[in-house]
């Protein structure tokens, strides 16, 4: 588990990014963390994974503390940043290279990998596309096999068909003993991918809640004319009528627009926040 316990962090003493954070991470369910450019994901990532340390409170990251950067911690933590570096060998040298850092790296996952995610075969890894070079990164941490790993916009520079190929190999991931963070700004991507949103706004949590309780509360639905006596969150105009999100007043769940919930965290915070109330 990764625990949060008064957790508070600034580069500036006037500007703190975190004040007195609280939170859990439980191992078996895919995070999507969520937040605009700024809100703080950067910073919390890298606390996880050792780079800051807590101005005060505590981190833990399966009963470890990252900031001391133990052989035993480093060795089951993979974190993919969102702008990745590649150096002029080959996928073959890469993994003679890297590989022994990680006990648990597995030689035929990786190719399997490779395979899935249609990673061109190449003398140097330098020549690949970024988008290539991506994939050939994800391929490499998912053989790792570390029990916590960070996926920084996985999806930068993907093509559409990548992006495809990319939730299809990580849902098949989840287990219990597997702690999987998605940080991203591209929603879209995260649709029927993860289990648990976290949405940052200004070093806060709006939302800290199961995609099952945000079908419970929220309600997402077309509606042809704009609906009249509804508790409306975001409403969003498109050919043909209208995209609405509303509170979900005993109706049947439906299935959570993430980009929709994530706008409305943004421009109707106060909404929910009263509706999760965090």
């Amino acid at each position: 588990m990764i625990a949060f316990e008064n957790f508070s962090f600034y580069y500036k003493r006037k500007k703190p990014i975190y004040t007195d954070l609280n939170l859990s991470i439980r191992p078996g369910k895919i995070y999507g963390l969520l937040g605009r450019n700024g809100a703080g994901k950067s910073t919390l990532l890298n606390t996880i994974c050792g780079l800051n340390s807590p101005t005060t409170g505590k981190v833990q990251v399966h009963n470890r503390i990252p900031s001391k950067r133990s052989p035993e911690f480093l060795r089951d933590i993979y974190i993919i940043p969102d702008v990745v570096y590649i150096p002029a060998i080959g996928p073959n040298n890469y993994v003679k290279i890297y590989a022994p850092f990680y006990p648990n790296f597995s030689l035929p996952q990786f190719r399997e990998y490779l395979s899935i995610l249609d990673v061109p075969k190449t003398t140097k890894l330098n020549k690949l596309s970024f988008g290539q070079q991506k994939k050939f990164i994800i391929g490499f941490a998912l053989a790792c096999n570390t029990s916590t790993l960070i996926l920084d916009e996985p999806t930068n520079g993907l093509d559409i068909p990548s992006k495809g190929l990319f939730r299809k190999l990580i849902a098949t991931l989840s287990s219990r003993e597997k702690t999987l963070i998605i940080s991203t700004h591209q929603v879209r991507d995260l649709d029927d991918l993860i289990d648990h949103v976290l949405v940052l706004k200004n070093g806060e949590f709006i939302i800290n809640a199961d995609v099952e309780e945000i079908s419970k509360k929220i309600v997402f639905k077309f509606y042809k004319e704009k609906p009249v006596g509804k508790n409306v969150i975001e409403i969003e105009k498109i050919p043909g009528g209208f995209l609405v999100m509303h509170e979900n007043e005993q109706e049947p769940e439906t299935k959570v627009n993430m980009e929709q919930l994530f706008n409305a965290c943004i421009s109707n915070s106060e909404a929910i926040e009263r509706i999760f109330k965090i």
